[in-house]
């Protein structure tokens, strides 16, 4: 995988998926080993992880225990630029950009966190970052990957 479309700044969807045992998993793992071995430029916002800790409890089944351990170990890769700040503009921002594109607070803060950190690419699961025109959205489940997880989901 080339970085041609680097730094790619990681939400909350891809992250969890990682981290499963979904048939889809594929399409977010890559994603995730290439930032962990460098490969790719990764900006992953320290609030995604709990965010992703409430996913895998709440929609994959996995236990408080599992996912936390689960995401201390992604915690642990060196290479990742793990954006740790929530200062008032940045907040701010995020709340602007969510009134703005009709989206939830979490993905106006991490457009915000995207254009402050001068993000390339968001890698996602939806297309709700597609409103924003400061960096480009990859969504990174074709339509059917997506009714799979759905379907494995039970949705």
């Amino acid at each position: 995988m080339s970085d041609a479309s680097g730094p790619y700044l990681f939400d909350v969807g891809v992250i969890a998926l990682a981290h499963t045992e979904t048939p889809v998993r594929d399409a977010a793992l890559s994603y995730v080993r290439d930032a962990i071995a460098g490969e790719i430029d990764a900006v992953v916002p320290y609030p995604a992880l709990f965010g992703a800790h409430t996913v895998l409890t709440t929609y994959y089944g996995q236990s408080n225990t599992d996912a936390s351990r689960l995401l201390q170990n992604f915690m642990d890769a060196k290479r990742i630029h793990w954006y740790d700040r929530m200062p008032d503009d940045v907040v701010r921002g995020g709340f602007s950009r969510s009134s703005e594109a009709n989206v939830n607070g979490w993905d106006g803060y991490y457009a915000q966190v995207a254009i402050d950190e001068r993000v390339n690419t968001v890698l996602t699961i939806d297309d709700d970052f597609e409103r924003f025109d400061e960096f480009d959205t990859e969504v990174i489940l074709s339509p059917d990957e997506f009714s799979e997880l759905n379907r494995f989901l039970g949705n």
